[in-house]
């Protein structure tokens, strides 16, 4: 029977079998009924008395990213046996992008809860959390911030590229890239379908500096993971390696119950994994997902002093979409240790990590490889600032952001003419109309797209160029809106626009044939309509219709508890835990 316990301030802690047991009123009773149900199973007393590690199981036929994660579980079992600790495998929500209806980020916070509630009502002293695509991480650093039981993340780790007509492929920057020649009718019909095989061609995340890569270097760099774990391939090795690692760790976590997640998440830590997002040219929706977690540990990020950092970090990291190579190049190269190592002076090296080293430590042990070109130095930066810029200005009184990294530098000052699409349904039906007044000047706006007004804040932000603009050529189109994109999009967007327009923001107020300025470099993004034309818009304007569904269930709590981007689009009574 496991009869471990840890004092904390003099009182005794259950651990291992024996905690969170439950309530029939009889506390005996409780780990007898325990002890008879589990050992159904064919458990040893040996085996019950034993710390035991959770194992998040994110596998889904519905997942494709996560196919390889039956094999990370083996891997992390033995580790866990191999330090004489007891692992249970429990399965929690698991997100896919293309499978999330009508989003991905409407799901993520049901899975931070459901992945929160499961650590803590089932007996684990240490957890092992393996996610990968884009929202599943940001969910499970979210629970694990807001259960603090003693946490080891593991990414599944990036696909390998594909290849077709002899030119490198990668999920999901080319299927953007072709998907809009295709619509521009400079790509077949029998090319883009031979494309769909090879844009994906193994397990794994996107193999570009998307938002699933970006959080993977996230992890690393709060000191959540192993070093390495967020770039090694999905297919490889190293990364059954690491899982095996991880499981070691947890169990030795397990044994010490700790470190946990809050002494591992600090201020600093965020701090040193903003730096790093500009760094790598990282998603913009690792902002937002950086900012819910660390809300649910009472830590603000500032989307001034991130954009400060913005000014004085380069982005080093030759990945598309801001550069050329994938993540397989990065990781090769020495990933996101050796990444640091070149931006260390901006960087708090004394933040823990999770295997109680510092981060100066996994630093110092970063991979050497000579004559790479893929991280490069501060002095042959991919771009001299960071990847990422925040907007102010009377159409995003709380902010907005722009990954000018990935944009066209002729339209980083630009003033156009809005052309308004009121929701995702009016931009489908009228966005390729050819009789659209569009001219490539122009400035895109789509609203009603963000947390509430979409719902679930959709990857619609990089919305196509109207098709009578793509076919004449048009590549780039200055694109703003309140909904998110893909960090694996291109283009310049203006992206989180807060307030979004269905809670009244100015982007609500918006006509077409009003006058916009996108001012970059001044960090502006101004409405040419003055105050008192706007006060008496505002008289008129009427909130949209609630969607279907939005009286009752999660669908009900979304809409009632959504917050802002710049809140994190988290919910607003899932604030940092009180003791």
């Amino acid at each position: 029977m496991a009869s471990r316990k840890r004092r904390t301030n003099g009182t005794p802690k259950a651990t291992g079998l024996r905690q969170g047991l439950a309530t029939y009123g009889d506390a005996g009773f409780s780990l007898f009924l325990r002890k008879a149900f589990i050992k159904a199973g064919g458990y040893s007393d040996d085996a019950l008395d034993r710390p035991i590690v959770g194992i998040t199981n994110t596998f889904s036929d519905y997942n494709p990213c996560h196919g390889n994660v039956p094999d990370l579980i083996e891997a992390v079992k033995r580790g866990v046996m191999l330090a004489g600790a007891l692992p249970m495998v429990f399965p929690t929500i698991s997100i896919h992008e293309s499978f999330s209806h009508p989003t991905s980020m409407f799901l993520r916070n049901l899975m931070s809860m459901d992945t929160e509630e499961m650590i803590r009502a089932q007996p684990m002293d240490s957890v092992v959390l393996i996610g990968g695509c884009d929202k599943t991480l940001p969910a499970q650093l979210m629970a694990a911030a807001s259960a603090d039981r003693p946490a080891v993340v593991l990414p599944v780790g990036p696909m390998l590229v594909g290849h077709f007509k002899g030119e490198v492929l990668g999920a999901c920057t080319d299927c953007r890239r072709l998907w809009g020649q295709y619509r521009a009718g400079t790509f077949s019909e029998t090319d883009i379908e031979q494309v769909s095989e090879r844009l994906a061609p193994t397990k794994g995340t996107c193999m570009v500096m998307g938002t699933a890569s970006t959080m993977g270097c996230i992890v690393e760099t709060l000191g959540m993971g192993l070093p390495g774990s967020g770039s090694i391939p999905a297919t490889h090795s190293d990364r059954l390696r690491v899982a095996e690692a991880s499981g070691r760790l947890a169990a030795e976590m397990a044994k010490k119950q700790g470190p946990r997640p809050s002494e591992i998440m600090t201020a600093s830590a965020f701090r040193n994994a903003l730096t790093v997002l500009q760094a790598i040219g990282g998603s913009t929706n690792a902002l937002v997902h950086l900012t819910a977690v660390a809300r649910r540990l009472g830590v603000n990020i500032e989307l001034e002093e991130f954009d400060e950092i913005g000014r004085k970090v380069p982005v080093l990291v030759d990945l598309k979409p801001s550069g050329d190579h994938y993540m397989e190049h990065f990781h090769w190269a020495g990933g996101n240790s050796r990444l640091m190592k070149e931006i260390r002076t901006h960087l708090d090296e004394r933040c823990l990590t999770v295997s109680a080293r510092t981060l100066k430590q996994v630093i110092d042990s970063a991979e050497m490889v000579p004559n790479q070109t893929v991280i490069r130095t501060p002095k042959n930066p991919i771009k001299p600032t960071g990847g990422m810029a925040v907007l102010r200005g009377n159409l995003a009184p709380r902010g907005a952001v722009i990954k000018h990294a990935a944009a066209s530098p002729a339209l980083m000052t630009h003033t156009g003419r809005a052309v308004v699409f009121d929701s995702l349904e009016d931009l489908a039906a009228r966005g390729d109309d050819p009789n659209l007044d569009v001219k490539e000047e122009d400035i895109l706006v789509l609203r009603n797209a963000g947390p509430k007004g979409a719902p679930g804040m959709p990857e619609a932000g990089s919305f196509p160029i109207p098709m009578k603009l793509a076919r004449a050529g048009v590549k780039d189109m200055i694109r703003i809106s309140d909904a998110r994109m893909s960090g694996t999009a291109f283009g310049t967007i203006v992206l989180h626009v807060a307030p979004e327009a269905a809670v009244g923001g100015p982007l609500a107020l918006v006509k077409t044939g009003d006058r916009i300025t996108l001012d970059v470099p001044k960090r502006v993004l101004k409405l040419h309509v003055d105050a008192k034309e706007l006060a008496a818009r505002r008289k008129k304007w009427q909130a949209p219709a609630p969607h279907n569904g939005s009286g009752r269930g999660y669908t009900g709590l979304f809409h009632k508890e959504v917050l802002q981007a710049d809140e994190g689009v988290d919910f607003g009574f899932l604030g940092p835990a009180k003791s």
